[in-house]
């Protein structure tokens, strides 16, 4: 088996992507994808959580300017039209297919979990039912592995390669010098 391809996880890290998700994070591996300004977009969660629970999200977004753009294309039901292309394009259901392949190809890198064993996430391979999942995967492993992951990213307000994090200590440090009603 071939290593996930994400970066070691830090202290640091942990303490970001905590902020991120206003919440302790949870048996995180890797980092699996960085905002130009280095901090983590995406992480890698084991498959089976310390409580012993599986869990099949295994490539799970966590920046909140790209969680909050792919919230906004969710609501746009762009998943129907998704869907749609998925039951039309015979090529493209076979690269959904190679998708799915390779998202358990690197959860299993880590640990196989027998109760997850041939899924995946958002819905791969026969149908689009979470696009942070899959512009999770597709920030991971880079385009071209994920076509509706990579779809979502062409269509979403956001881009990995425009910073768009805010420093919640530096914001907590505003917050504090700020006089109220400013």
């Amino acid at each position: 088996m071939t290593t996930p391809p994400f970066e070691t996880v830090t202290a640091d890290d942990i303490r970001a992507v905590s902020a991120q998700l206003g919440r302790p994070a949870r048996n995180v591996v890797g980092i699996a994808a960085r905002c130009v300004c280095g901090a983590p977009t995406v992480v890698s969660t084991a498959p089976r959580l310390d409580d012993g629970t599986p869990f099949p999200t295994f490539y799970y977004l966590t920046h909140p300017a790209a969680t909050a753009a792919v919230s906004t294309l969710e609501a746009t039901q762009v998943m129907n039209e998704y869907n749609d292309d998925l039951a039309a394009d015979e090529d493209l259901r076979a690269a959904y297919t190679s998708a799915h392949q390779a998202y358990l190809t690197d959860r299993e890198s880590i640990a196989v979990v027998p109760e997850i064993a041939n899924i995946s996430a958002g819905g791969m391979p026969v149908r689009v039912k979470c696009l942070h999942a899959l512009v999770g995967h597709a920030l991971a492993a880079g385009p071209g592995v994920n076509p509706i992951g990579d779809r979502a990213l062409e269509r979403a307000d956001w881009s990995p390669n425009v910073c768009a994090c805010v420093d919640v200590d530096d914001e907590a440090d505003r917050d504090e010098a700020t006089p109220a009603g400013e």
